[in-house]
This record gives C-alpha cells, structure tokens and sequence, in this order.
C-alpha cells in the first residue's frame, strides 16, 4: 500500500536517482575497489528482501549488480565495474585506500539505500548504523542529518560491536519517513520508517 505523502525538496522523489546515491550503501559499511577508471560497490546484507532492492536500486541507476550467497546467511550484493562510479570512488578513497570525504551530503536517495542496507526499527526509533570509524566524519553526518531536520544521536551498540545513528520523535521520524519514501515491495513492514 503507497501512502500519500507531501513530496521533500530532499526526498527520494525529488531528483532523479543517480550512481553518486550509492554513497548510502558505504555509510552503511559497504566497500570500494577500484580499477583504473572504473570502480566496483559491495555489501553484506542479512536479509533478502535487502539484497534484492539494493540490486534493483542500481538498475534504476543503469547499473548491474548481482546478490550473492555468502558461507554464512549474510548475502553479498556488488556493482559491475562500471566508469559511472569513479567519481564516488574518488571522493571515498585516496591512494592508501578507503578514506571518508571531507564533507557529507545527504538527501533522500542516499538515505534511502542506507535504510534499505542497514535500517532498521525500534520501539520509538529509528536506526542507522553507521561503520565508518572516523569520528569527524561521523560527526559531519550527524550535522547533515541534523541539517534535513533529521537530528540523531550517535550511540554505541551493545556489546561495542559499532555505533548507530538513532533518530527520535515523532516529526524526525516523519521526516525521515518523507525523505526516503515508500518501503521496497520486499520490505517487511516492521523494517521501514513510518
């Protein structure tokens, strides 16, 4: 069932998707290779119904991708090698390897495939893990979700098996709702913001 909502300058909606929204998927804990001039996006997602909307999200991008089963239940998702994704690459990685960019933009699709990858609800929350280790960077995406009206609190998960962005309230919640859209045909309906 599609729910009406009012479209976000921001949101999903709102521009076209483009391969630079996969970005999402590295904030999620996904990887970067690179090759010459082209560059390859990989992650590990614990369910299915991920596998299968991050893989369809490329498409949408003109990008393949394929799911893989992996030894464990987790499934493996990659990109192609593909030029489209150089520029992502670039500003991800340096020659020593993965390296966080110096600034963060966040809008609705680069949300959106991060929920899909990682998201997840809680009683009265809503959470992003987050795998970057960089305590700048997070900072600076707590500062652009913060600036989309989306103010989360960085908070180590239990166990101090990483940190997770976890946003409150009822109008953060709605707006992050707003900026990522309806949930993926596959998405059950505990899972997706609403």
């Amino acid at each position: 069932m599609s729910v009406t909502r009012q479209l976000s300058l921001f949101g999903a909606g709102a521009s076209a998707p483009e391969p630079a929204d996969l970005a999402g998927l590295l904030l999620a804990g996904g990887e970067i290779a690179r090759q010459r001039d082209l560059a390859q996006i990989s992650i590990v997602v614990h369910h299915p119904w991920r596998a299968a909307a991050i893989v369809g999200e490329c498409a949408r991008r003109g990008l393949a991708a394929t799911a893989v089963s992996t030894v464990d239940e987790p499934i493996g998702v990659r990109t192609a090698y593909a030029e489209a994704l150089s520029p992502l690459a670039r500003a991800w990685t340096d020659d020593l390897g993965r390296r966080p960019p110096r600034r963060v933009s966040l809008d609705g699709w680069v949300l959106r495939l991060w929920a899909m990858a990682v998201g997840h609800r809680e009683p009265a929350a809503y959470v992003l893990p987050i795998s970057e280790p960089d305590q700048a960077f997070r900072d600076a995406v707590g500062a652009a979700l913060a600036g989309l009206g989306i103010a989360a609190q960085l908070v180590r998960r239990r166990g101090g098996a990483g940190e997770t962005f976890r946003i409150v309230g009822r109008r953060r919640l709605d707006r992050l709702a707003e900026m990522v859209g309806d949930p993926p045909k596959q998405a059950p309906p505990d899972i997706w913001p609403s």
